[in-house]
């Protein structure tokens, strides 16, 4: 699957701090320590309706990340999903009378599109869970081998799930007690109830055919896989056995990330699959979190199509640390909106205050896990004294440019 294209980083003068990012499974902040090449997973979309503020936000984050890391010296390997088959997406498909390819293909497109517009560096490898189909089962098929995953005893679907009980450090992740799992299995599209399963947090990895039903033949059988299997697979597959990040949105702590470290370490008996498990907070709106489900959406697309600039969307969320859970409310667009008009004022200037300073206080606060509104705070003082005393340094304000561009993804020009 083809990711969106690419955008020009300006190079800064000296090198980025080591980044430090919270962990979720271990509940501190801890540095990255990557070496030549930084490795990166985040979990894609299920493509059933277009980018609202909370995706853009998830992936705002870790575009950070690999800003960060890109600025420390580092390439980055990052690779990203699409959950192109999944029951929503067929769900979806079937209330509004459409084909789920197509529906996912334009939604995919569209979400794209709105990466591309809104400067976020693209994934070296962006994959379809539908063309990554034959390493998805290969992998469920050494998971029955291996013994960590069985057939329930259904004769009509004997589908293929996970046996939670076959790496030793199942939760550590989440660190959740086992009924808080299952009731978030339960809310979070999975079927702890259902009967001949070993344990009821234990994933589905292969679904055999249902009619109506698309499906593929592999040796397990025709059918279709599970998702968290879908992620491990993809990861393993093009990053290794152990990767330096894995990303998404906090509420795929659990079960999504909780499950796909457990397929990976018990196929590799490496522990943990990911040194860091990084998690963005969730945006309200009117009370409740930002969902599809719920309907409560603000797209990037209808933002964009009333003309707002998306250098004004991605400072309306870097206004707030990626962690928070917050409320969006129109006049943080406003804020954002009139910030960016200052800022660009400011660097428009042929003269402003000296920079070098502002560079390095700005790395420092990126590199205090992704302390975004830190370095938000930061350039927005520059711009004021730039505005109210002008300043003597002539390189000064392409620096500032160069900056808010680099490590922020924010394009004054």
């Amino acid at each position: 699957m083809q990711a969106w294209l690419d955008t020009e980083v300006p190079r800064l003068p000296g090198i980025g701090q080591p980044l430090r990012l919270y962990d979720t499974a271990t509940g501190r902040i801890r540095p990255t320590a990557p070496g030549a090449t930084a490795s990166m997973y985040v979990c894609g979309i299920t493509p059933y309706d277009a980018t609202h503020l909370g995706h853009a936000a998830t992936y705002l984050a870790f575009d950070l990340v690999n800003r960060a890391w890109r600025d420390a010296g580092h390439d980055v390997h990052y690779v990203q999903n699409v959950t192109d088959i999944d029951d929503p997406l067929l769900e979806r498909a079937i209330r509004d009378q459409d084909d789920w390819v197509v529906l996912g293909m334009r939604e995919t497109a569209l979400f794209r599109e709105d990466m591309a517009v809104l400067r976020v560096l693209p994934p070296r490898h962006y994959v379809g869970a539908v063309e990554a189909m034959d390493e998805i089962a290969e992998l469920v098929g050494k998971l029955l081998a291996s013994g960590a995953a069985y057939r329930i005893d259904d004769p009509t679907y004997p589908d293929a799930y996970f046996d939670s009980a076959a790496t030793p450090d199942f939760g550590y992740v989440s660190g959740l007690d086992e009924q808080h799992m299952i009731e978030l299995s339960r809310e979070r599209g999975g079927d702890p109830d259902r009967p001949g399963k070993r344990h009821p947090a234990d994933a589905l990895l292969w679904r055999m055919a249902r009619p109506d039903e698309p499906s593929w033949e592999s040796d397990l059988g025709a059918g279709r896989p599970g998702w968290h299997v879908e992620c491990a697979a993809i990861a393993l597959n093009r990053l290794g056995t152990q990767i330096d990040v894995q990303g998404g949105g906090s509420d795929l702590i659990f079960p999504h990330h909780e499950l796909g470290a457990a397929h990976a370490e018990a196929h590799t008996g490496v522990h943990p699959f990911a040194r860091h498990y990084s998690h963005a907070g969730m945006i309200s709106l009117d009370g409740e979190k930002m969902s599809k489900s719920r309907g409560n959406l603000v797209f990037v697309s209808a933002l964009r199509r009333d003309g707002v600039d998306p250098a004004a969307i991605r400072l309306t969320l870097l206004a707030h640390h990626y962690r928070s859970d917050w409320e969006y409310v129109p006049a943080h667009l406003e804020q954002a909106q009139d910030r960016l008009g200052r800022w660009q004022q400011a660097v428009a200037l042929p003269h402003g205050p000296s920079a070098t300073e502002l560079l390095e206080a700005v790395r420092t606060r990126l590199a205090d896990d992704l302390d975004a509104p830190g370095a938000l705070q930061l350039i927005e003082a520059w711009a004021d004294d730039a505005m109210a005393t002008g300043g003597d340094d002539p390189a000064a304000p392409a620096l500032v440019r160069d900056l808010a561009d680099a490590l922020l993804g924010v394009r004054l020009s």
